[in-house]
């Protein structure tokens, strides 16, 4: 189980370098290190959920729904945090 967390945590603050390094050489990048942190910890909550997730619900009749419901939640999130789609003050807006 420490090994799925660590390898978890590595993933999500690995796909974070992307757009750091973008930001680094381009000027089309306006992410501070802030957001490349809430970013991290979001990648990184999301593969813990589906880890729990993919432990807890044996039936693939619920599991696939329900990871399905989670990831298009998450995105829904990273959209509003993003671009203040929805307009929401979550967004701060």
């Amino acid at each position: 189980m420490m090994k799925k967390t660590f390898f978890t945590l590595l993933g999500s603050y690995g796909l974070m370098l992307i757009p750091y390094i973008a930001s680094q050489f381009g000027e089309g990048e306006g992410w501070s290190i802030a957001d490349l942190m809430i970013g991290g910890l979001m990648l990184f909550g999301l593969g813990m959920l589906l880890q729990f997730l993919t432990i807890k619900l044996k039936s693939s009749q619920w599991r696939i729904p329900v990871i399905i419901g989670v990831i298009v939640i998450f995105i829904l999130i990273w959209m509003e945090l993003a671009l203040g789609i929805l307009g929401t003050p979550f967004a701060g807006s």
